[in-house]
């Protein structure tokens, strides 16, 4: 009974938010509250929704703070050289501004946080998107995906819980991992390739206006510290641009095949919106105390010298106080980012109660073991295999504390029945994060959807498909390999 209610909720959930019956915060909330009255345990939701509440706690203070900290660093420009020159190579081509989006997630996420991923890809590249009239999907699908390949760095999670649940090393589960997830980025940057090629074809070859620098796009609106900026001159209404051929968005700029007439510019119905290159909130004298501290911010959550939320507590206050010593401007910056850490904090939230009901009714654990044992007893020395493809669901419809410290010790000891090494088990785990970076259960997806201006359910109908095919690839090489 508990299984089929776990699976159902899931379904629910999913297809509410997919159809835009229902927004995900109370998707969230109001759909496993109505299970666990059908479950018969409607007298413990309160307990439920508070010990999901406090496991989720230090996620949603983490982000608070991340956002915070990296909302004012990009306030006082220390990632506008990186914004000018992946805008440099990227120009007014669409190919290479969905390629540009692909390589840059991957570079930002050695860092191991997918927040900060996507704040940092999402502030340089949206006003371009914008611009060019490019898919919002096709940025946040690209993003998501390859940060998921590259999640897998041992200080980026997975691989860490892994290897703490099956008592392995990390380093032997990730290093022979290698080969295998650097095929799986290489099908993220041609994937990017091809949906670039796409949009091209869809909006043309543009090139921007005199009037406006490229180098001078910035972050979008809920970075805040934002200027109303026109986008130059306008040759014909935009609402007559045919609709997108991948999510439906219409094109905002008049199409220009290269080559073609002197191209020009609309302006966005929700009008476009660009960071001034001469703000006040510039620090230019501060670069070089801004760059080091995120440096050193990085490097201890890498070190793990302290807590990441307390780290991101730290390194906002100092960040705040150096950068914007008096306390209007320190209240502005805070009040020009409030609105992005409400929404990411309430999402954060909102997932804890999905969470306590399907972890306290036992849902999670009953599907667990309906899917394991649902296993035939023929896979048995190809559990490696098993292991892999049940990564993809798995990771998608639970957390990866629930999938890394509930399910795969039981995979590994089915494994371990049949002569299949733990790590070969371990390491099949993985394979799944790149579908799990869009997960409706992970916080830093409604960082990346937030500030794009995406629909969650958008986003998941778009991503799904090539997320989930991204992590096949990656199993299909570790095998080929002999990896797992």
């Amino acid at each position: 009974m508990l299984t089929f209610l776990g699976f159902a909720m899931i379904a629910t959930f999913l297809v509410l938010i997919m159809m835009k019956k229902m927004s995900p915060i109370a998707a969230l909330v109001l759909i496993p509250a109505l299970f666990c009255v059908f479950a018969g345990k409607g007298a413990h939701l309160g307990d439920y929704v508070i010990d999901g509440v406090g496991k989720l706690a230090p996620t949603a203070a983490m982000l608070m703070f991340a956002i915070v900290y990296f909302g004012v660093m990009i306030d006082v420009g220390l990632f506008d050289p990186v914004v000018r020159g992946i805008l440099r190579f990227c120009k007014a081509d669409p190919m290479r501004v969905v390629v540009g989006t692909a390589v840059l997630a991957a570079i930002v996420s050695l860092d191991g946080d997918g927040s900060t991923t996507f704040m940092i890809t999402v502030s340089a590249m949206y006003p371009l998107y914008k611009r060019l009239g490019l898919s919002l999907v096709v940025m946040t699908g690209v993003a998501a995906t390859a940060n998921g390949v590259m999640n897998t760095l041992p200080w980026g999670g997975p691989t860490a819980r892994a290897a703490t649940a099956l008592k392995l090393d990390a380093a032997d589960i990730f290093v022979p991992m290698i080969p295998a997830l650097a095929m799986g980025l290489l099908f993220v940057f041609v994937l990017a390739y091809v949906l670039g090629v796409k949009e091209r074809r869809r909006v043309g070859l543009l090139v921007l206006p005199p009037s406006v620098d490229a180098e001078e796009e910035r972050a979008p609106e809920t970075t805040s510290a934002l200027v109303a900026a026109g986008t130059g001159a306008s040759a014909g209404p935009a609402a007559g641009a045919p609709e997108a051929a991948v999510d439906g968005s219409a094109a905002t700029g008049d199409r220009h095949a290269a080559g073609g007439s002197e191209p020009a510019f609309a302006v966005p119905e929700d009008g476009f919106q660009g960071l001034d290159p001469h703000r006040a909130t510039l620090r230019p004298r501060l670069y070089w105390f801004n760059a080091g501290l995120t440096v050193a911010l990085l490097t201890a959550m890498i070190m793990e010298l302290l807590p990441i939320p307390v780290l991101f507590l730290l390194g906002a206050a100092l960040a705040l106080t150096v950068n914007f010593p008096h306390m209007p401007d320190q209240k502005a910056r805070i009040a020009a980012h409030a609105d992005n850490v409400l929404n990411v904090a309430g999402m954060v939230f909102a997932a804890a109660v999905f969470t306590g009901v399907l972890t306290g009714t036992g849902m999670v654990k009953h599907m667990a073991d309906w899917l394991v044992g649902a296993i035939p007893e023929g896979m048995g020395p190809h559990m490696a295999l098993v292991t892999g493809l049940l990564s993809l669901p798995l990771t998608y419809f639970m957390s990866n504390d629930g999938f890394y410290f509930g399910v795969l010790p039981v995979l590994a000891e089915a494994g371990a029945a049949h002569g299949v090494s733990p790590l070969e088990i371990a390491r099949a785990s993985l394979v799944g994060q790149a579908l799990h970076m869009s997960s409706p259960l992970v916080p830093a997806v409604y960082v990346l959807v937030g500030m794009a201006k995406v629909e969650f359910g958008d986003h998941t109908r778009f991503t799904v498909k090539w997320a989930a095919l991204t992590s096949l690839v990656v199993l299909a090489a570790g095998m080929l390999f002999g990896i797992i």
